[in-house]
């Protein structure tokens, strides 16, 4: 979505500057902030901020209702603005695009929620080490101590262990707001897909996948009142955040009819059992190495490398497969039909596991401390 920057919320910058002493000094911060129907406590942070970074502030189709605000904070910062609500993302991306065309290359970005959920002396903290560290993304890591909603310390849990399965790399706060910078990672963050609040998770995820270096960095946890002030909607952006895992399954899910469905073809035409389930497991497996390797993670790896090894994880889960299910159903006296998904449900857990940390691998890692 386009934006402009805006001039004209109105004129109370002598009344705003009355308020709070701004030093106008040759900065090598930026704070970015992404905002969408802002508290008070906006004009507050940008207060703040203004002493020692350039502010650039996206108001993300805020509404009439919110011109006061952004207003107030006309003297620490520029406003860029979107006509309609366009998202987290969308916000960050407009924010990025402007300061790669208007700065110099040698400052650092910080991005700052609006919600009150960041201190400045934080954000600076920040800066200095991505300052230290060129080349990597630096993460404000919230340790969820004492009274956190019980949304976001479930959600983070939730996120941090998808994340580890996705990538094999542990990272504590994976849904930190607060992320440091320098501006040659610009071109790849405005390239990386997402509008909204999976935006954030999407980096992550193409940051390691591309071994660009993951460091956090520990910041006080602050919820105000709640954390009434997020608009994070739980149901909706959640299932945009956790869609990676998501493709796993489905594609695990499409193998298992194929497998499930030739599974039951073969057994009614022959009545072996042990022919029906080896010959249904060949068929899926073609089936789910090609959906993996191209939609899910996104492999570079040599097509007749992986092809050998997941050849070979095939081959082990077949025979696995092929000995639980005739236990379940020759000692354990279990249904035919209902072995069958007991089985698959224990070597879809296997197979994920092999398939991340092994075959689909990447190559090189970004560090993480």
């Amino acid at each position: 979505m386009d934006a402009a920057l805006t001039e004209g919320y109105g004129e109370r910058k002598n009344a705003e500057q009355s308020k709070c002493k701004v030093m106008r000094l040759p900065y090598t911060y930026i704070a970015l902030i992404p905002a969408y129907q802002p508290t008070d406590f906006l004009v507050e942070l940008a207060c703040k901020l203004a002493s020692g970074f350039s502010v650039v502030l996206v108001d993300d189709g805020s509404g009439k209702a919110y011109e006061t605000v952004f207003d107030r904070c006309l003297p620490y910062a520029t406003i860029l603005h979107h006509d309609a609500n366009a998202g987290k993302g969308r916000a960050l991306k407009t924010g990025l695009s402007y300061i790669l065309k208007s700065f110099a290359p040698d400052h650092i970005v910080v991005t700052i929620d609006a919600d009150g959920q960041h201190r400045v002396d934080d954000a600076a903290a920040l800066c200095r080490t991505a300052e230290q560290t060129p080349g990597s993304l630096i993460l404000g890591c919230r340790k969820l101590k004492g009274d956190v909603p019980l949304r976001s310390r479930f959600g983070n849990t939730v996120t941090r262990l998808i994340y580890r399965l996705s990538t094999g790399l542990a990272v504590y706060d994976t849904q930190t707001g607060l992320r440091a910078f320098d501006m040659s990672l610009i071109p790849k963050l405005l390239s990386i897909p997402g509008e909204r609040y999976e935006y954030e998770m999407n980096v992550l995820l193409y940051f390691a996948r591309e071994s660009i270096p993951i460091r956090e960095q520990e910041i006080k946890t602050i919820y105000l009142d709640n954390n009434s002030a997020s608009h994070f909607d739980t149901a909706r952006d959640s299932v945009r955040i956790y869609k990676e895992i998501l493709k796993f399954s489905a594609s695990s899910f499409i193998g298992f009819m194929v497998d499930y469905a030739s599974y039951s073809l073969l057994l009614l035409l022959t009545d072996n059992l042990r022919l029906s389930n080896i010959a249904a497991r060949v068929i899926s497996a073609g089936v789910n190495f090609t959906i993996n390797r191209r939609l899910v993670f996104h492999s570079r790896k040599n097509l007749g490398k992986a092809a050998l090894q997941y050849g070979v994880l095939a081959a082990v889960i077949l025979l696995g497969n092929t000995l639980t299910l005739e236990f379940l159903v020759f000692t354990c006296g279990v249904h035919q039909m209902f072995a069958k998904i007991l089985t698959e449900i224990l070597f879809f857990v296997l197979s994920w596991l092999t398939q991340r940390f092994v075959i689909f691998k990447r190559e090189k890692r970004g560090a993480l401390h």
